[in-house]
């Protein structure tokens, strides 16, 4: 509940007062002050000052949220009093930015505050889909079922953010070895060649010419390599960064062979997670919808679902732009049209996101077989042709040698 800051004139003694009440709106504070006999002069609400040393850049992890929701849920089913629950598990974090958090949701709820309004002051930690379903929670008095439904729905987003790691960060990251040790051969181990075949006087084999004039090339310029390493790494996430950008690389990213295929199921399961349990929790369509596009962690993606909400505001159904929009397979919208008809939506996006959360894991687990064995023939041709090009003149002297 916010505070208010007023100034005024005590109609008995003509002195002026000032000080705070804690109100929904000015206009209750100056009825307030009407009965107490003072004139306001003004007021205004008090400005929240914000510690920043207590405030985390990242906010708070997932997974702390989906305990905190859980065990304030069993506090609830066992009869314990809200206020009670929240200055319990706020003094139990040990997240300092959570605990300062919690403290400041119960001292709010404490004054008179609901949960929701309390949690909105701390969109960091809370974010809109979670402050809208307590709020949907408190309105028809299933708090307790909801934080259940919130603990669950954590869970799966938590999981399905593990699957986005492993399908994109496997692959990256051997790339990424893979072009470490051949900066090392070329850097450290051709020079040693090099000098053998200057003292051997042997006419070289083109391969082995080009692999020494690579070697030369990053002994010359290896700090430049690496330099422009780094800026490449740090324009691409700057452009990320951009509204087009970001629009571009998750394109790109989900047409990439193998892996946008698991990006795009992954896309789909959180979407249809996420829109059901707010579905299920009281949430109206339009504002899922507009929670959901918040929440979908592609642009393509959420350029989608924002023209699906327009869409349903024009008064069509979910099922014809999610067709339009080439993102969803030809099931979901299946699905959904079905949903729609027999006024069971929510229950048919739950098995959808109960499929595709299945379908990602073995998507993923399916990615990593492949990539293995492909990233291993690479790195043995790669290595292996830089190993042979070096051996090739030894081979021929020694042939040499033999013939002599």
């Amino acid at each position: 509940m916010p505070v208010y800051e007023y100034k005024g004139r005590n109609n008995r003694t003509q002195a002026i007062v000032a000080g705070e009440q804690t109100a929904n709106d000015a206009a209750l504070v100056a009825a307030q002050l009407r009965k107490e006999g003072i004139t306001p002069v003004y007021i205004r609400e008090k400005k929240v000052t914000i510690n920043i040393a207590k405030r985390s850049p990242k906010g708070v992890p997932l997974k702390e949220v989906a305990l905190f929701s859980r065990q304030l849920a069993i506090m609830l089913d066992a009869g314990l009093p809200l206020v009670q629950g929240l200055r319990i598990l706020a003094e139990q974090t040990p997240n300092r930015t959570f605990q300062s958090n919690l403290t400041d949701v119960y001292t709010d709820v404490e004054q008179g505050s609901s949960l929701s309004e309390a949690m909105r002051k701390h969109p960091r930690t809370f974010d809109n889909l979670y402050t809208n379903m307590i709020a949907a929670g408190e309105a028809g008095g299933i708090l307790d079922t909801i934080l259940k439904r919130l603990t669950a729905y954590a869970e799966k987003i938590i999981k399905l953010r593990r699957a986005l790691v492993s399908a994109s960060l496997y692959p990256s990251s051997i790339l990424l070895v893979a072009a470490a040790v051949i900066l090392l051969i070329l850097y450290y181990a051709i020079p040693v060649f090099k000098t053998l075949f200057e003292g051997m006087n042997a006419v070289l084999p083109l391969p082995t010419r080009i692999v020494i004039a690579l070697s030369n090339f990053v002994q010359s310029y290896i700090l430049f390599i690496i330099l422009g390493a780094m800026f490449a790494g740090y324009a691409v996430r700057s452009y990320y960064r951009t509204a087009n950008g970001r629009r571009v690389i998750d394109r790109f990213l989900l047409s990439v062979p193998v892996m946008g295929i698991a990006l795009r199921k992954i896309a789909v399961a959180r979407f249809a997670r996420t829109l059901a349990t707010l579905f299920s929790s009281g949430v109206s369509i339009i504002e899922g919808l507009e929670i959901t596009a918040k929440t979908a962690g592609n642009a393509i993606v959420q350029e989608a679902i924002i023209a699906i909400r327009n869409a349903i505001e024009e008064g069509k159904t979910m099922a014809e732009p999610m067709k339009a929009s080439g993102i969803f397979p030809p099931m979901v919208t299946q699905m959904v049209s079905i949903g729609e008809q027999t006024g069971e939506l929510d229950t048919l996006l739950s098995k959808l996101a109960d499929y595709y959360e299945e379908e990602v894991d073995n998507t993923v687990e399916n990615l990593m077989t492949i990539l293995e064995p492909m990233m291993m023939v690479f790195l043995g041709v790669v290595i292996g042709g830089i190993v042979i090009s070096m051996y090739m003149p030894i081979f021929s002297l020694i042939s040499k040698l033999s013939g002599g």
